[in-house]
């Protein structure tokens, strides 16, 4: 079984409104609580064990592919500008801020903390640099991230469920008549 906590499915969870107000909000929780785990040195590990530490390693391993890119600090963005926490966002784009450029815009970054460039990581990465500018830029302008959310769409639900009439039920396009 996995036990990690997959930070972009979770964070596109909120964007496309997949979870309830109540889960999107935890998620944002949690980052805020392991802050040192997952933001540390540099937005954003892409994969944190839900597990502690040494129980982590026992269970999980030690994956050294857990590395922190920052091309996820614009969904991250999406996620608090959405949730009415883009101090969060802020926080994470200052620290990048301060290090990109004199890192040559890295790939990814190691360690627990983020603190190192990756050993392969390649330089002047159109990712890494989308990934923070886009973030800047709806940190700037939050009305634009809209354009990005995904709302429910309750006539598309009503129309994909079967609806309750007066009669009972009624058939559903997506159910397969009977022989």
């Amino acid at each position: 079984m996995d036990f990690r906590f997959f930070t972009l499915g979770n964070l596109w969870t909120i964007v496309s409104s997949q979870g309830t107000s109540k889960q999107n909000n935890d998620v944002l929780k949690l980052i805020e609580e392991k802050w040192d785990d997952l933001v540390a040195n540099m937005p954003l590990k892409i994969v944190y064990p839900a597990l502690d530490s040494d129980e982590r390693r026992i269970i999980t391993g030690s994956d050294p592919k857990n590395t922190n890119r920052l091309l996820l600090s614009f969904h991250f963005t999406l996620a608090c500008i959405k949730m009415g926490k883009p101090e969060l966002a802020q926080r994470a784009v200052t620290w990048a801020e301060e290090r990109l450029a004199v890192d040559q815009w890295p790939e990814y970054y190691d360690t627990r903390s983020g603190r190192f460039i990756g050993k392969q990581s390649r330089f002047y990465q159109t990712w890494t640099v989308v990934g923070f500018l886009t973030s800047k830029m709806l940190l700037q302008n939050p009305e634009k991230a809209s354009l990005l959310f995904w709302e429910e769409d309750y006539e598309i639900l009503e129309n994909c469920v079967c609806r309750l009439g007066e009669s009972g039920r009624k058939k559903c396009s997506r159910i397969a008549p009977r022989s």
